[in-house]
């Protein structure tokens, strides 16, 4: 008998959503202890279905027709006291973002102490000690520390543990993961899916596994469901979908995954170098510090030195906290350095300031991870893509023409200009990022992070939109990201980071096939789904 069964579940969008539903007659059963993979591109309902399990639908959206049943009740349409009775107890949710999932302003402690007082168990001194054992089931390092901590003071990976201590505290049947993995470096991630793996283990917990990543599924599925547009289009065991998908959707999702393929451009030709970064370091001190307790010293990057060619892409790769991103904002001047030098075409921007340094930035532009949170959202895609050019002191009307140029360079059509950021998709909003990048003509761009939040198909056609662009315009580009096989797919060369240090540098297959040190090839080894990557190829 199913744990949980869904039978012809439709759910409705609000009136002047771009369709009338989130999803259209899904179908599935969920067995105890088995992992079950929902996996699409966003929008594609595989979240919305999650969360009407656990009767979390957004206002305005409704579920209109089917049934879910829980352990043999069928619980669309409880009162929200009997969900609530239901949630955390029966059923628990783990979300992608902990940051925003957390109460910033409470404690980790009395955050997974709330979840027992919210459904009367145990007593005050009783919760504590449980949110600790949970704290260290859970893996995080230093439960004293982290139970006292507020969630900006840990890291990702140390938030997501919270948010799986939480949903485990009073130990639930099933565990709803939605992309609990996807801003995570391999590493972190690695270690949050055997978590996942070894508490259905031992607990006998059925999980529902939401996440656009084909490697996870590969490494943790016992079935996959795939869905496109709020519809089922392929259900299957893991083998069945991943290595002998019959849909055609299935199929260019599988197509779009980037490899650990041998990089095919070879080496580039050294010459002058475009940009030269020599001994950049960079140090943050957090708290004042007191008689009893000394500030917290973290030096962020450490005499960091390379050089950056024409036409070259640099892969900057690394866990969280290795420095990587400092690196890309100690160059464009978003954070000031300690000390170091950043030679552009021979000049060092370091001490310039005013006019002379406002000059020198026009030739380096940045591509940031979230184009949602960069793009103002009260102003049409026409003011985001000319304001540069206007305070470059180009006249409107060449500017707004550059503009409309631009979004036919990246893809999309001129009546864009019209319309604000909210109004289109993740990967749309990402190549107008990219469009405002490339608006004054810049020789250097850095893109950090830029495709590590988008579904697999969309970041194939962002990688190959900026390898395109790299080529037809010439650029040297610094990539900044944690996915090898994202780097992989671009990067001529690969510089690797830990703890602030470059560890190793080179060709990029030099480095994925055959690294220098430890360090490297742990992080080869977190990457997930490289079994699957290995059957794939044998079976293409």
């Amino acid at each position: 008998m199913s744990l949980l069964s869904i039978r012809n579940l439709d759910i409705a969008l609000p009136e002047g959503a771009d369709r009338p539903f989130a999803a259209r007659a899904i179908d599935f059963d969920l067995a105890a202890g088995e992992i079950l993979c929902i996996v699409g591109e966003s929008g594609s309902g595989k979240s919305m279905s999650a969360n009407a399990v656990m009767g979390l639908l957004p206002q305005g959206v409704r579920a209109t027709g089917g049934t879910i049943t829980f352990d043999g009740q069928e619980i669309l349409g409880l009162p929200e006291s009997k969900m609530m009775a239901l949630r955390g107890k029966r059923f628990a949710m783990i979300f992608q973002e902990p940051l925003s999932a957390l109460n910033p302003l409470m404690r980790v402690g009395a955050q997974i102490s709330e979840v027992f007082e919210a459904h009367g168990e145990l007593t005050p001194s009783q919760r504590r000690s449980r949110a600790l054992e949970l704290l260290e089931e859970v893996g995080i390092p230093d439960p004293e520390a982290a139970i006292r901590a507020y969630p900006f003071q840990l890291s990702g990976g140390q938030r997501q543990r919270v948010m799986i201590a939480m949903a485990l505290a009073l130990e639930p049947d099933i565990l709803i993961a939605d992309e609990p993995t996807t801003a995570l470096d391999v590493t972190t991630q690695a270690q949050i899916l055997k978590l996942i793996e070894d508490l259905r283990q031992s607990r006998g917990m059925a999980v529902i596994f939401i996440t656009h990543d084909f490697g996870v599924v590969a490494d943790i599925a016992d079935r996959v469901i795939v869905m496109q547009t709020g519809e089922i289009v392929e259900t299957g065991t893991a083998d069945e979908v991943l290595l002998h998908p019959r849909h055609p959707y299935t199929r260019a999702l599988i197509d779009a995954i980037p490899r650990l393929t041998r990089h095919t451009e070879g080496d580039k030709t050294p010459g002058t170098p475009v940009m030269r970064v020599e001994g950049l370091s960079k140090t943050y001190t957090t708290g004042s510090g007191s008689f009893f307790k000394k500030p917290r010293v973290v030096r962020a990057v450490q005499d960091v030195t390379f050089d950056l060619f024409a036409g070259e892409t640099i892969g900057i790769v690394g866990e969280s906290g290795s420095g990587k991103s400092t690196v890309g904002r100690c160059i464009v001047r978003l954070v000031e350095p300690d000390k170091g030098r950043v030679l552009i075409d021979g000049a060092d921007i370091a001490p310039m300031s005013g006019t002379e340094l406002r000059d020198k930035r026009r030739k380096m532009q940045m591509i940031f991870q979230d184009p949602f949170s960069s793009l103002n959202p009260r102003a049409r895609v026409s003011r985001i893509l000319t304001e540069g050019l206007i305070a470059y002191d180009t006249p409107r009307a060449e500017a707004m023409d550059k503009a409309r140029n631009l979004l036919e360079l990246v893809g999309l059509d001129a009546s864009a200009m019209d319309r604000f950021p909210h109004e289109f998709s993740g990967g749309q909003r990402q190549r107008i990022g990219i469009a405002r990048a490339l608006a004054l003509d810049p020789s250097i761009i850095i893109a950090d992070e830029a495709v590590s939040a988008l579904d697999v198909s969309i970041q194939a056609q962002v990688l190959d939109l900026l390898a395109d662009l790299k080529t037809r315009l010439n650029l040297s580009m610094l990539f900044i990201t944690h996915d090898l096989r994202v780097a992989a797919r671009i990067c001529d060369r690969i510089i690797v980071m830990q703890k602030g240090k470059i560890v190793e540098v080179g060709p990029t297959a030099k480095v994925l096939h055959d690294p220098d040190t430890a360090y490297t090839q742990s992080l080869l080894d977190a990457i997930p789904g490289q079994d699957y990557e290995r059957a794939l190829t044998a079976v293409e």
